[in-house]
């Protein structure tokens, strides 16, 4: 149903953009290097619960709105083209890094799923993932689009969630040795900016349009 290419394309597009420093990076590292692992790990589990609203969304026809008014599917897509550059142009100006987070005073469990699901929530990275990328990855010639965007709607919760996890249980022992290494942090800043950038000229220059179910 769903091609290998299209696969590995959303796999290595969601790679890139959860390595790039952004909302849900920060809030996540941030909490982790202030509260402690289990903070980190309750904060990502509201993440995921944003991640699979995004992705009811997806499956109940974005992709069908898209393909009726095809100018507000260019517009959301050069949109977040244009938010992209704009966060590779900052980091690799040093602008942001996800390993330098500013110190949060303690928060209960609710408050932390809570702002978990809201940072993601409102997270614009993840709103261009389910409005303008998937859909190119959804060919309607293979039938049932709900169907193959749900499953590449969970590749990308795959992939987030188990480097968002591997980030929040790691956060303070990376923090601590890039604070210490401004080297190893530039390159940190190069290597996710230059990820980011490309992910941007892509999706701008993409000419593929989402097709109704």
């Amino acid at each position: 149903m769903i091609e290998t290419t299209a696969l590995l394309g959303i796999a290595a597009a969601e790679l890139g953009m959860v390595l790039t420093p952004g909302p849900n990076m920060m809030y996540l590292v941030s909490r982790s290097v202030s509260q402690g692992r289990r903070a980190g790990l309750v904060s990502l589990s509201g993440v995921a619960v944003g991640f699979m609203v995004y992705l009811a969304a997806a499956t109940a026809g974005i992709t069908a709105i898209f393909a009726t008014v095809p100018g507000l599917y260019l517009a959301v897509k050069l949109a977040g083209a244009g938010y992209l550059a704009y966060l590779a142009w900052k980091t690799l100006r040093g602008g942001i890094s996800a390993f330098e987070p500013s110190m949060l005073p303690p928060d209960p469990t609710r408050k932390l799923f809570t702002m978990g699901l809201v940072t993601n929530l409102l997270n614009p990275k993840i709103a261009i993932i389910y409005m303008a990328l998937i859909p190119q990855f959804v060919n309607p010639e293979h039938g049932r689009v709900w169907l193959q965007s749900l499953l590449l709607g969970s590749v990308q919760i795959s992939i987030a969630l188990i480097v968002n996890g591997m980030i929040v249980l790691g956060a303070a022992a990376v923090a601590t040795f890039l604070a210490g290494r401004p080297l190893w942090l530039r390159a940190q800043r190069w290597i996710t900016g230059t990820l980011l950038g490309a992910i941007a000229v892509l999706l701008a220059t993409d000419r593929s349009r989402p097709l109704p179910a």
